[in-house]
């Protein structure tokens, strides 16, 4: 019995590396780490002993057999990997014919190595992969800051609520938020309650891992229209951000264009269109859920500047999209070229998904037809958002000339941006902090991890590996010793937190808002229900005891 790797592989290789016959590729070590959508297993090696799926943080792996009925292409999938591609080694003799690599002892530390007091900012997947590697590699002591009351950064607020198994990597990072070596400080905004000076005066070492929260913009004209969102925004309104308002969103258009067609914009395209009725039993936010139940939304259409071989979306989220019930899946054939890509793809082409859909070309100036669906429109990018006072149409130019789109919202999902930090650098035009493997340029001490390092690339696994190179780079610093010394101590900083922000939220805290959740969850058959606002986390936190609803 072989396994294989699914849809909501998270790339973080945490599967590599308990394989006893090296059979999933690529590895960290690989070239092709890093640019593949996903992990692979070979069927001709793997012996089925299941380590990878014990230790697979998101659920991703199963055994062939048992491949529930929507992913039952992954066995083919992952097959053909190693059918197509060239092959990850060279093939020595006997039952293993994937060759292991030299071992490698990248960090070598002192016997004599002090703990190190390091502070790390966002409670995101990079930074929990930061502070993950430090407490099992070192004896470092960490400090935990997030400008929310809760911990969690995209895998509470930007994985799709209906993507649960991607939200299970939190029970991972959960373990060690009460860790003895661990103090926690959410709720704390950098910048306003203390100053990276003081964080830095009482710390070996600071690691910002503050993701990039502002969205790209279009830089068309009738951009700022009422019912033209960010796709960030619409992601925090379901997601239920303390940002987010419940009135953000209004659900009255039949028609919906979103302009993107990466893995966001598949999601914001999916949950607009799921029947509440699925939803009901995710952790989406209670107000959206309520809107989407009233929603006349019946047609979503995604708006690509480039062709269907090179789509912005990952494979996988494009055959699970093939997957929701209801919901029909529609190619726009408005141009040639798009016939003609998608017969001729390749087999592992990611234009080969979108053979058998159905192609049509809609009539843009009239309502939607009866029914569900999403409509794929490539080589096509906006022009213009109309309107008088709000959304009305969208003005798009392709290969034929010029048309409009009638839609009463508009979705921007064309990627997000990071924003300056305070008392950092700020490379303007990549939306980055300038640094030489995660070292803050100009500022020793000081260090970066995740899109605020790399810029948005890469989803959740991409961290882990990320979050070494950095943590490698400040341990490498600590041994050369050129680290500035604190001026005073962690527990003087966690005095001075608590003066500066009486409503900062500890471990037992958010225990307390975990609890709630839960507890409120259960009430519904849900897994959660979120707290959506910074009064509720607060007052929840403070309680250190459930509070069900009234």
């Amino acid at each position: 019995m072989t396994y294989a790797i699914t849809q909501t592989c998270c790339n973080d290789a945490t599967c590599v590396a308990v394989c006893p016959v090296n059979c999933i590729h690529p590895t960290p070590q690989e070239r092709a780490f890093g640019s593949t959508e996903m992990l692979h297993i070979d069927p001709r090696t793997c012996i089925g002993c299941g380590a990878c799926a014990d230790a697979c943080p998101v659920d991703a792996i199963f055994p062939v057999d048992r491949l529930p009925a929507a992913q039952q292409e992954y066995a083919a999938i992952n097959a053909a990997y190693y059918e197509e591609a060239e092959a990850p080694g060279p093939e020595p003799e006997g039952p293993n014919f994937h060759a292991w690599g030299e071992p490698e002892f990248s960090r070598v530390l002192p016997a004599d190595f002090a703990p190190l007091k390091v502070a790390v900012v966002g409670t995101g997947p990079a930074g929990m992969y930061a502070a993950q590697d430090l407490l099992l590699h070192t004896s470092a002591e960490v400090t935990l800051i997030d400008r929310l009351p809760v911990a969690g950064g995209l895998i509470r607020y930007g994985v799709a609520p209906d993507h649960p198994a991607t939200k299970k990597v939190g029970d991972t990072f959960a373990r060690f938020h009460a860790h003895p070596r661990v103090r926690m400080h959410l709720g704390l905004d950098v910048g306003t309650d203390v100053t990276p000076q003081e964080i830095a005066a009482h710390h070996d070492a600071v690691i910002y891992a503050v993701g990039a929260s502002a969205d790209r913009r279009l830089s068309v004209p009738g951009e700022e229209l009422a019912g033209s969102v960010s796709a960030s925004a619409f992601v925090a309104w379901y997601n239920a951000h303390p940002d987010a308002a419940e009135d953000a969103v209004d659900l009255s258009a039949e028609r919906v264009v979103v302009v993107g067609n990466g893995n966001v914009a598949l999601d914001v395209a999916r949950i607009l269109l799921t029947d509440p009725d699925a939803l009901a039993r995710t952790d989406i936010a209670d107000h959206a859920l309520a809107a989407l139940r009233d929603s006349k939304v019946r047609e979503v259409v995604l708006l690509a500047r480039r062709g269907p071989e090179d789509a912005a979306y990952t494979t996988s989220e494009l055959l699970a999209l093939k997957h929701v019930p209801g919901v029909e899946l529609v190619v726009d054939d408005h141009d040639p070229r798009i016939a003609a890509t998608v017969d001729e793809a390749a087999p592992r082409g990611k234009a080969s998904v979108l053979r058998g859909v159905a192609r049509r070309q809609p009539d843009w100036e009239a309502p939607p037809e009866p029914g569900r669906r999403i409509v794929l429109r490539f080589y096509c990018e906006p022009r213009e958002v109309l309107g008088e006072g709000r959304v009305e149409a969208v003005r798009v130019a392709s290969g034929a000339g010029e048309r409009t789109l009638r839609a009463g919202l508009m979705l921007r999902a064309i990627g997000y941006r990071g924003v300056p930090v305070a008392g950092l650098p700020f490379d303007e035009s990549s939306g980055t902090v300038p640094h030489e493997g995660g070292r803050v340029t100009g500022q020793p001490g000081t260090y970066v991890v995740g899109w605020i390092k790399r810029g948005p690339t890469g989803g959740i696994g991409a961290n882990r590996t990320c979050a070494a190179e950095t943590v490698s780079t400040l341990l490498a610093d600590a041994v050369a010793g050129t680290l500035p010394a604190p001026h005073h101590t962690t527990r003087a900083f966690h005095r001075l937190a608590r003066r500066r922000n009486r409503h900062v939220v500890d471990a037992r805290g958010l225990a307390a808002i975990e609890r709630t959740e839960i507890a409120r969850g259960k009430e519904e058959d849900r897994p959660r229900v979120k707290l959506a606002t910074v009064p509720e986390l607060v007052a929840t936190a403070r309680s250190k005891r459930v509070s069900l609803r009234r």
